[in-house]
């Protein structure tokens, strides 16, 4: 059955290419939209959560402040979006950055405790080091790393579309019944008449 859904499978890869060229031909653009995009989720987000605490027939292990406080918070970041675009973006990438360090400095902590157990934990620590790497960068120039982060996106959307669209032409061949006669068949089918 999911052998007929290949139109789909190569409109999805077409999206995600003109996607990709876009967001690679026009990053700045691409940014206010994803961020954009981002302010509506959290807008959306914040409200279901707000719900959600208010209703009865919320789940007992999600205390109701607890859900209220975060739709409040994601209600406050679509705010801050629609106020203070520019400001808000920074305060984004800054949080990206903050992530990116500690993130990078626990990999190479745990490098050192592992280098006793296995081999190569040199890995590791190097994808810390990376990882610490963008943040600085992050933190230093917030400018070229929200274009390099759009650009990343925009090459996996390229990359993916091409992959999708390969596989929906794939899937559609896969499709195809086979034509043909089986034309060895019939001398054998002739001889058993005959042995009869």
């Amino acid at each position: 059955m999911w052998l007929k859904n290949w139109g789909w499978t190569i409109a999805r890869g077409v999206a995600a290419i003109l996607f990709g060229i876009f967001a690679l031909t026009r990053p700045g653009i691409t940014w206010v939209v994803l961020m954009s995009f981002f302010a509506a989720y959290a807008l959306i987000d914040g409200i279901g959560e707000i719900v959600s605490a208010l209703s009865k027939e919320r789940p007992r292990d999600r205390p109701w402040g607890m859900l209220f406080f975060r739709g409040l918070l994601g209600i406050a970041v679509a705010v801050l979006w629609w106020a203070w675009p520019v400001s808000t973006s920074l305060g984004f990438l800054y949080v990206i950055g903050t992530y990116a360090i500690l993130g990078g400095l626990l990999e190479i902590g745990s490098a050192f405790r592992l280098r006793r157990i296995i081999e190569h934990e040199w890995r590791l620590a190097f994808a810390g080091l990376l990882s610490v790497a963008f943040g600085v960068i992050v933190w230093l120039r917030p400018g070229i790393a929200a274009l390099a982060l759009v650009w990343w996106i925009g090459a996996y959307a390229l990359v993916f579309g091409v992959v999708l669209v390969a596989l929906g032409l794939r899937m559609h061949r896969a499709r195809r019944p086979i034509t043909g006669t089986p034309t060895e068949a019939v001398p054998i089918n002739n001889r058993l008449r005959h042995q009869t």
